[in-house]
């Protein structure tokens, strides 16, 4: 018989185990440590899902050796350095009226989930009042927290005018996960569209960058594909961006509810061997 698919229901469980991060890295080095995780890391949940304990425990000792999810985010930190380049947020401010913005009495409220520094291009812009969460907090300013365990916000209260998913999604270990995830920002995003904050709507809004290979090489996943997804999540694409490794995207949530079961299949559009197999699947899931 075989063994009953065991469900991944925490972000955690598709994450390396901890440990203390080492000495500062080369690019090439972190960047060949960031793929070795993410290889691992599905290979890991596979192992999960179909129940085979033996193999999820050498995976594990796998990624100990690699130094865990400690080693992992300071590769990640490397990459999003100020000196090579890599903050992604600084994307997201290219697109922003900042002029506009810096006029307003309040700053707009920002969660960013998968925070790795306080001291990005938001975080810095005084444009935002940034709450900064993960999984493994690397500084006082992030809260360690799993974005799916989040209390939902009650009476108004919690909720966000924009919500920053960079390189999230692709670290969520199945492709219910990843949608799961996307449904669940609309219970963290304001409902109501204030046209008075700039003079294109964009808020409220979610961010999301992507490893370009997730859209552009992918047997079930594609640009089409996303605002097709985005579109039925109440989600309408009002920048996008492609660089030589990373897609970039912002979207605009532009209706209030979503149907309980929603249901956003798996099918094959691109078929070939060298593909790979990314994609974002809705299964009638609450928020």
């Amino acid at each position: 018989m075989a063994a009953k698919k065991k469900a991944l229901t925490r972000l955690s469980q598709g994450r390396p185990p901890l440990a203390t991060p080492s000495r500062s890295m080369t690019r090439k080095a972190s960047r060949t440590l960031i793929n070795k995780h993410h290889q691992l890391e599905k290979a890991r949940a596979r192992a999960v899902q179909s129940g085979d304990k033996a193999t999820e425990a050498k995976i594990a000792a796998e990624l100990e050796k690699l130094g865990g999810l400690g080693h992992y985010q300071k590769a990640s930190l490397q990459g999003q350095s100020i000196d090579r380049g890599g903050d992604t947020s600084k994307v997201l401010m290219e697109w922003l009226p900042l002029a506009e913005l810096k006029g307003r009495p309040q700053p707009l409220q920002m969660l960013e989930v998968g925070a790795l520094s306080t001291r990005n291009a938001c975080s810095t812009s005084k444009v935002f009042n940034v709450e900064h969460i993960d999984l493994n907090s690397q500084e006082p300013g992030i809260q360690q927290q799993d974005f799916m365990e989040r209390p939902l916000p009650e009476n108004g209260k919690g909720l966000f005018d924009i919500i920053s998913l960079s390189l999230v999604l692709n670290f969520v270990p199945d492709a219910v996960g990843r949608g799961a995830m996307l449904l669940r920002t609309l219970s963290f995003l304001r409902a109501d569209v204030d046209t008075a904050i700039t003079t294109e709507p964009l808020f409220p809004c979610l961010f999301v960058v992507l490893p370009r290979s997730c859209v552009d090489n992918s047997r079930y996943f594609t640009d089409d594909k996303f605002d097709e997804l985005m579109a039925a999540l109440g989600y309408t694409r009002v920048r996008g961006k492609k660089t030589q490794k990373l897609a970039y995207s912002l979207w605009r949530r532009v209706t209030g509810v979503v149907r309980p079961d929603l249901a956003f299949p798996k099918q094959e559009v691109n078929p070939g061997k060298t593909r790979n197999n990314f994609v974002i699947t809705l299964k009638g899931q609450q928020t």
